[in-house]
């Protein structure tokens, strides 16, 4: 996988250091995650709360990062407070209400948070993934920069499934290039890009991708779940 980003990285012009690989170890056991850890991995992602939290704990004494990637219940916020430090999935003005009390109930460092875009709402093609449409993310990162406790880091993208950006991972991920530089325009500091998975992490990279989410392509295909 290094060697695929890296690749990935020289094929876009870019340096490696600018992509982070970030793992999700969502289904895979703790001891997955400290051989990751043992590896040199410094950043894993989980999408569900409990599954998380427990990893986290077991994990406590290792050097990484948390990253939270899936949709997030309001009520869940005080328990992710306690172990992310990052959280990928902020859509609605509520959870930006949530996570910062939260924040400030549990006394820990700022809370870095990006908002999940959600092309399809753009188009009209209903909602396949979570996420706010475009014409949202304005009022919604404005918020985030005055929540005490959260601190805007940018945006976050899963490319669509439905709409004129289906199969098209090249124009969502430029497309999502385009918000981010316009988010810049009004909080300069928000420049993370989340985007790219294991079938298309060449085309976010490209596209200016600051940091990948990875996991079938690092851990192999997760198991049935029944």
């Amino acid at each position: 996988m290094e060697e695929r980003v890296a690749r990935a990285c020289d094929a876009a012009g870019r340096e490696r250091e600018e992509v982070t690989l970030v793992v999700v170890t969502k289904t895979y056991p703790v001891e997955d995650v400290r051989l990751l850890a043992g590896l040199g991995v410094r950043h894993v992602a989980e999408n569900r709360d409990q599954e998380a939290a427990g990893k986290a704990s077991a994990c406590a004494e290792l050097p990484l990062q948390w990253h939270f990637v899936g949709q997030l219940q309001t009520n869940k916020a005080r328990s992710v407070v306690r172990y992310a430090n990052f959280v990928h999935s902020v859509d609605r003005l509520r959870l930006v209400a949530g996570l910062s009390a939260a924040v400030r109930r549990e006394q820990r460092p700022d809370l870095r948070c990006l908002i999940q875009v959600a092309l399809d709402k753009e188009s009209g093609a209903g909602e396949e993934r979570g996420g706010v449409a475009p014409a949202g993310i304005e009022e919604l990162a404005d918020a985030v920069a005055e929540a005490p406790g959260l601190d805007l880091a940018g945006l976050m993208m899963v490319a669509p499934l439905s709409g004129v950006y289906a199969g098209r991972p090249e124009t969502a991920f430029a497309r999502l290039r385009d918000l981010s530089s316009g988010l810049r325009l009004r909080h300069p500091a928000a420049t993370m890009v989340s985007a790219g998975m294991s079938a298309d992490l060449e085309e976010a990279i490209a596209a200016g991708a600051t940091h990948v989410r990875v996991g079938s392509a690092v851990l192999g295909v997760r198991p049935d779940l029944g």
